[in-house]
């Protein structure tokens, strides 16, 4: 996975690249060049590109790893105050726990909106089970909940649901 400093050095050739793309537009518009309108395109394209680079260069892009958790995947997120990831059936509720708590960390983000009455991120847990051929039931095994302010949460709280457990199809052995 590319890090911020690999960025940072993609974003200084882009800088030099910029550079000479801005020479050869200086020149072709002073010599009335054939290329210089596509020169003054490449250019703005190049400072566009350099912009995103620089910006990508300050971000993390790391994900928070919590050893025990499983593969998810975000069925919803209303880029607020819900979201909600599946999981497999056959997770443990320890596995859920840990799963809750990198979901909240992955989902955690300054631009969530929240209200004046909620500053937490609620983030549920379901899983599909097939009772019978044709049906297919979601069970909800758990949440967390986080703050919508503090990167760092102390107060993140995680409820797992044990008798929804219960309603997962056993593995054979």
């Amino acid at each position: 996975m590319l890090t911020t400093a690999d960025f940072l050095q993609y974003t200084q050739w882009s800088v030099i690249a910029t550079l000479v793309f801005a020479v050869l537009t200086v020149l072709s518009l002073l010599f009335k060049w054939g290329i210089r309108f596509r020169l003054v395109g490449a250019t703005g394209f190049m400072l566009v590109l350099t912009g995103g680079l620089f910006a990508l260069s300050l971000v993390p892009l790391s994900r928070t790893v919590i050893p025990g958790a499983t593969r998810f995947t975000l069925v919803y997120d209303n880029g607020s105050t819900h979201a909600v990831i599946a999981t497999s059936p056959q997770i443990t509720p320890t596995q859920l726990e840990a799963t809750l708590r990198q979901a909240a960390s992955n989902l955690y983000s300054y631009g969530r909106l929240g209200s004046r009455e909620e500053k937490q991120l609620t983030v549920r847990a379901r899983t599909i089970i097939h009772p019978e051929p044709g049906v297919s039931v979601p069970v909800y095994l758990g949440q967390i909940k986080r703050s919508l302010v503090n990167r760092e949460d102390p107060d993140v709280t995680v409820e797992i649901y044990p008798e929804k457990f219960a309603q997962l199809p056993q593995p054979t052995v």
